[in-house]
């Protein structure tokens, strides 16, 4: 991505309830995805921009940690109503900065909207335990507590979704915030901020510190940020997790993934199909739930030859086509990284049985890559080990069951995986043995409800406390027990 120096047409960050230019000179085109046409350039900021906003919500904080949790919950009921209000203008955001089809960002949306539907349930969510009697004459309660400053860092692939996993329930639970979003999808996050504001969140709650690699040091060594959430890829997840974690702050680093989907013999082979092209091919194949590696169990070659035949039907194009499935990835040079890794499966022996190469010279005004397809894959090769981030997906062979589990267990990650049959045998044991964090059964992307965590395992998480549901109440709460006797 290009640099631009002292350009003034640039996003600003949000600090302390004002729009305010970053003290950095530099800046970074964002642009879309399926046109390459430059939509805003955004700040690469400083640490000095990062003080600023952790004053501000440290200040914020010393009062909104005082703010009655129900009062807290009113801003986010006005925010849930907002979000509804701009949702096909949000939706639009997302594919002209991210590239995804409109159905997917509509969905995108819906989802983020659920996260803040979540945290208005503050009250319920924050309330502590009791017990009377523990000893003679003596009684326990348990409160929760909001620790203060947290932050969050958030990734390209979902730049409505993540935020709000994040934001809303730190700041219900009496947090304040500071979001660092992708600097290659920032325009959302500022349209969240604004529309947070309109909410009647009070200055400083939530900070937008737009930004690159220093910015994220420079949250992860603040001494005043007490927790980071982190969403990206396995590299600079485990960073994160391991020079945040030195600190002593709490971190929650969701990562890669490689998710396996099993098609067994008795598997209906047009849902299976159906589920694995969306999964795999949706998002341009860019999302952590992606199938990227099927498990074909037996001989299934029926469940193959529809797999390509449908394949084959798939309308790629701007996300703003209603009929279209697969969109752009994020940029060229990610694009650029996905060639290398096909070349790399032709040359380790895998099939190639559908070529998504040849759309890139028909598409060449975008960041366009087609459905591409490996057969006779195995568990050594580079495609099948590797997060590939892209509508790439591999075709393993497995004689049964117990040999497709073991695939997934000798994977680094454990995001997902799922399971298409009809035998409830088959079901128990896959729901028993398969070590991933998120299952499915005879779903295409088993991600859970903002009620639940989102639970990857293995190397595709870094903590202790996921993000979402009772695990995210936990993460952004500490608390206090209280012991007393009043028989004197």
């Amino acid at each position: 991505m290009t640099v631009i120096k002292n350009e003034t047409t640039i996003l600003k960050n949000f600090i302390n309830g004002q729009w305010v230019e970053s003290s950095g000179t530099e800046t970074l085109e964002v642009t879309n995805p399926a046109t390459r046409e430059v939509l805003a350039r955004v700040p690469i900021s400083t640490k000095e921009d990062v003080d600023r906003a952790v004053r501000a919500a440290k200040n914020a904080f010393e009062t909104w940690k005082n703010t009655p949790v129900p009062k807290r919950a009113r801003i986010m009921f006005i925010f849930h109503h907002l979000l509804n209000e701009h949702h096909e203008e949000l939706a639009t955001l997302v594919v002209q900065e991210n590239g995804k089809a409109y159905k997917e960002a509509y969905g995108e949306i819906q989802r983020g909207i659920e996260c803040v539907e979540f945290a208005a349930g503050a009250p319920t969510l924050m309330m502590g335990e009791s017990l009377s009697g523990i000893a003679e004459g003596i009684d326990s309660e348990m409160f929760r507590y909001p620790l203060g400053v947290v932050a969050g860092i958030t990734p390209f692939n979902f730049p409505m979704m993540v935020p709000l996993w994040m934001f809303p329930l730190a700041i219900a639970c009496g947090n304040t915030f500071i979001l660092k979003p992708s600097e290659k999808t920032p325009i959302l996050a500022n349209k969240l901020a604004e529309l947070f504001t309109k909410a009647g969140a009070p200055e400083g709650v939530l900070n937008v510190v737009h930004g690159a690699h220093d910015v994220v040091n420079a949250l992860i060594d603040h001494e005043d940020v007490q927790a980071i959430s982190f969403v990206g890829s396995q590299p600079v997840a485990k960073y994160v997790y391991e020079r945040a974690a030195a600190q002593g702050k709490r971190v929650q680093a969701l990562s890669g993934a490689k998710n396996h989907h099993i098609v067994m013999p008795d598997a209906d082979v047009e849902t299976a199909v159906q589920h694995v092209i969306s999964s795999a091919f949706g998002s341009a194949g860019q999302r952590c739930m992606a199938c990227s590696a099927v498990v074909v169990v037996g001989d299934n070659n029926q469940f193959v030859q529809l797999l390509k035949q449908k394949t084959d039907e798939i309308v790629i194009g701007n996300g703003m086509d209603p009929e279209v499935l697969l969109t752009p990835v994020i940029r060229q040079s990610h694009r650029e990284k996905v060639l290398g890794y096909i070349q790399k499966g032709i040359e380790e022996g895998a099939t190639l049985i559908r070529d998504g190469r040849k759309e890139i010279e028909e598409m060449p005004e975008g960041n366009f890559l087609g459905p591409t397809i490996f057969d006779h894959v195995t568990p050594d090769m580079t495609i099948a080990k590797e997060e590939i981030f892209a509508p790439v997906l591999s075709l393993l062979r497995a004689k049964d069951l117990d040999e497709a589990l073991e695939y997934i267990r000798k994977s680094r990650y454990g995001n997902g995986a799922t399971i298409y049959t009809k035998d409830a045998k088959a079901v128990r044991k896959f729901r028993e043995e398969a070590d991933a964090g998120m299952l499915g059964i005879n779903v295409g992307v088993p991600a859970t409800m903002a009620f639940f965590p989102f639970s990857g395992w293995k190397d595709s998480f870094y903590g202790d406390l996921h993000v979402n549901g009772k695990d995210g109440v936990n993460f952004y709460t500490r608390k206090k027990m209280i012991t007393s006797r009043f028989d004197f």
